[in-house]
């Protein structure tokens, strides 16, 4: 979970993350700056690239509890190769 948060902490924090590597699903509820309530994001489906280069996750599909993030994840998230350090990729 210290990798997430440090990945948006200038955004808020994690409150918990889930992980379902046999499902492959994540399921992140943080609280962001200026919201008023928890937030939740749900990688619904995700696929995970190896190759002697490193490990890439790919969010194939994802839901959030806000319409405006539900586009911005849509725009900038789904389908783009994010690296993965080795362990996360193995937790994964």
């Amino acid at each position: 979970m210290a990798y997430l948060q440090d990945l948006i902490k200038a955004y808020g924090r994690v409150e918990t993350l889930t992980l379902d590597s046999t499902g492959r699903r994540i399921l992140v509820r943080c609280r962001l700056d200026g919201e008023l309530e928890a937030i939740e994001v749900c990688i619904e489906r995700y696929a995970l690239d190896r190759d002697p280069s490193g490990a890439r996750l790919r969010v194939l599909e994802c839901t959030a509890s806000r319409r405006w993030l539900q586009a911005v994840l849509s725009d900038h998230l789904v389908g783009k190769p994010i690296a993965l350090p080795a362990w996360a990729a193995a937790a994964l």
